[in-house]
């Protein structure tokens, strides 16, 4: 998922929470400790139950919003944010 197709949410609105898939989940899940081993079959137990969430989008703007910088949010991983926030700065400077 690109930003250039992130909707538009303001951090004080947090509304998308109540209808997110992960409400009745351990937050743990989200949040393994490493990226080898054991936390990858974690990520992507994580990332599934982020695929089936109506509010994957705005949870993923939420935490680019507030630079959200370790577990999954929106689908994603903290490299992979840490990805989309660099190709969005590089975006904004070539406009700039």
């Amino acid at each position: 998922m690109s930003p250039s197709h992130l909707l538009s949410l303001t951090v004080a609105s947090a509304e998308w929470r109540r209808d997110s898939a992960c409400r009745d989940t351990d937050p743990d899940l989200f949040f393994p400790v490493g990226t080898t081993g054991p936390a990858i079959e974690q990520i992507e137990t994580a990332k599934a139950v982020c695929r089936q969430c109506h509010a994957q989008t705005q949870c993923l703007e939420y935490a680019i919003e507030t630079n959200q910088d370790s577990g999954i949010w929106g689908g994603t991983s903290e490299d992979e944010r840490r990805q989309l926030r660099k190709q969005a700065q590089q975006r904004a400077r070539q406009t700039a």
